[in-house]
């Protein structure tokens, strides 16, 4: 069953090409002064079993052109005068029977019957429904220097070797849908229309192609022809408003973007740029692409609705304004990097890349709304300053500290100082602190991380807000948990006030380093007081407040140490 089945499929294939195979093929030659090569030329077409009829437009000749060609065997017919080679391969088509036309200069001096068949097969067997030539010449001038550029301008997505090859085939159907130029843009402009109608256009090596040289001043009429096509075409197919009037809006849409870029990467990644600036720069970028982007968009729509394929009217637009997809997919890749490194708390969104820590603050006591830290590089300890730790100013933020606050390491105590002047991210710390730690001199460390290095560990913090001194024991924990705002008033004054998770069990209270009171905390709001000679100190513990520090309790340090 399976061997009917395929030999079914052949026979249908089969089928399919032969009927294909025998659409008649009309070849159109157009011949001005040509007497010497005209026949070559017919004798080529007329030799091919595939070809059903050979035309030779004689267009107003002043030599026997029409007659060696009616005696090589070809149909002539005659312009009166000389109108250009688009006009005569009008008048041949129109005179043409054929389903499959070929067209194909006179001037060659080499043409062969398997170079003619060459253009005309992919249309027979489906695989083309027009066909051009591309061969090898001793110079290409115009090519070169006209069309190529005005085409990778206005029609970039058209990528042929030759696209002014003079030699071209296809399906009768679609050339009548197409405008023939009357001089030598007639080429390049069928090339043109076929690509904007979405056929399927292929490029075929015939191989060496000998014609004479054409003179300086016939080059530069041939150029003059084939630039007046390009720039009516694009004109006709909008391609003229793509560069113009959308050219504007994509250019300022390119540059809204890649100021959005940098505005996002300054902000990461330059530390001599503030970071307010970078985010100024980048919203400023954003309006500005959002902006042409739109005006883009209802330019874009204008285009495509007067073009005739529109997904060559697309592949088009990529092509010109590649640029900006690739702005785009810059900016959308960078975002999605960073947000790739998004650690959310209950008090912040961090936004963690390789080099800085950007933290976005959702909720803050001193109004912070964002900061752009880390990351820090351990180093040791500068001579004598073994009791140091320094850190630098956006660390001793994320550790919620500050310059003099003491942290206890193992049974050692260590005052935070900081940097030295251009050691920007430098941690240095003393070799005890740092083996306690589990860090070596060298080790990079995230601002997300830091916390966790820190975690468990007790610090003494000033929390003072006048001349009275007040000192908060406290652990450093990596998360937020709720916690208590705790006053601290002397003689009626507020002269402290923080915050921290505070859990059920006792705190004691020391005033110049004497352990004055001990309370017992049972998760509610409370006031405790305490006399010391003429002072008044009162302990205001209040509603919940978030936090990521622990009070230290009796049996773990200090909860207030108050000086007078």
């Amino acid at each position: 069953m399976s061997w009917l089945i395929l030999i079914m499929v052949f026979l249908l294939c089969a089928l399919k090409r032969g009927i294909t195979d025998n659409l008649s093929v009309s070849v159109v030659i157009p011949a001005f002064n040509e007497e010497k090569t005209v026949a070559e030329v017919v004798e080529a077409a007329r030799n091919s079993d595939m070809v059903t009829e050979v035309i030779v437009v004689d267009d107003g000749s002043t030599d026997s052109t029409a007659e060696v060609a009616e005696n090589a065997g070809a149909k002539v017919i005659r312009h009166t005068s000389n109108r250009g080679k688009g006009a005569a391969l009008r008048t041949g088509f129109k005179h043409s029977k054929g389903e499959i036309v070929a067209f194909v200069d006179a001037d060659l001096k080499n043409m062969t019957t398997e170079k003619l068949e060459k253009m005309i097969k992919p249309i027979l067997r489906g695989k083309a429904d027009l066909t051009k030539t591309r061969f090898r010449r001793k110079a290409g001038r115009v090519t070169e220097l006209t069309a190529k550029p005005l085409l990778n301008f206005f029609f970039p997505e058209i990528k042929f070797e030759q696209p002014l090859s003079g030699q071209f085939a296809a399906r009768r159907s679609v050339l009548e849908k197409m405008k023939f130029e009357e001089d030598y843009g007639v080429d390049v402009g069928i090339v043109l229309d076929a690509d904007v109608m979405g056929l399927t256009v292929r490029e075929v090596d015939i191989g060496t192609i000998k014609h004479d040289m054409a003179s300086l001043s016939d080059l530069n009429l041939v150029a003059n022809e084939v630039v007046r096509t390009i720039v009516d075409r694009a004109l006709a197919y909008g391609r003229i408003t793509m560069m113009d009037s959308m050219g504007k809006a994509i250019r300022m849409c390119i540059l809204g973007l890649s100021l959005t870029t940098l505005g996002v990467f300054s902000i990461f990644f330059i530390r001599a740029i503030p970071a307010m600036a970078g985010v100024v720069i980048a919203v400023a970028g954003l309006i500005v692409a959002v902006y042409y982007l739109l005006s883009l968009i209802r330019r874009s729509v204008y285009v495509f609705r007067r073009s005739t394929g529109k997904v060559q009217a697309v592949r088009s637009f990529i092509y010109m304004h590649f640029p900006i997809l690739v702005s785009g997919l810059i900016l959308i890749a960078m975002i999605s990097t960073l947000l790739g490194a998004v650690y959310v708390d209950d008090g912040k969104i961090s936004i963690e890349p390789t080099s800085g820590n950007l933290i976005i603050w959702k909720k803050s006591q001193d109004n912070r709304t964002f900061d752009v830290r880390g990351p820090y590089t351990v180093d040791s300890a500068l001579e004598n300053e073994n009791g140091t730790i320094r850190i630098p100013e956006e660390a001793i933020k994320t550790l919620g500290l500050n310059y003099g606050d003491r942290l206890f390491i193992a049974n050692e105590t260590y005052t935070l100082n900081r940097t030295r002047q251009g050691e920007g991210n430098i941690m240095r710390m003393p070799l005890d602190a740092r083996e306690a730690l589990q860090l070596n001199a060298g080790d990079v460390i995230q601002d997300g991380n830091l916390r966790k290095v820190f975690n468990g560990v007790y610090a003494m913090r000033n929390i003072s807000e006048s001349n009275i001194t007040v000192l908060n024991g406290v652990i450093i924990q990596t998360d937020e948990a709720p916690g208590r705002q705790v006053r601290v008033l002397v003689d009626g004054v507020k002269v402290a006030e923080t915050s921290g998770v505070m859990k059920k069990g006792a705190y004691t209270i020391y005033i110049n380093g004497v352990p004055v009171r001990r309370i017992m905390f049972s998760d509610e709001a409370a006031n405790y007081t305490v006399y010391w000679g003429r002072h008044v100190v009162k302990v205001e513990v209040l509603g919940t407040l978030p936090s990521d520090m622990l009070f230290a309790s009796s049996s773990e340090g200090r909860f207030l140490n108050i000086w007078l």
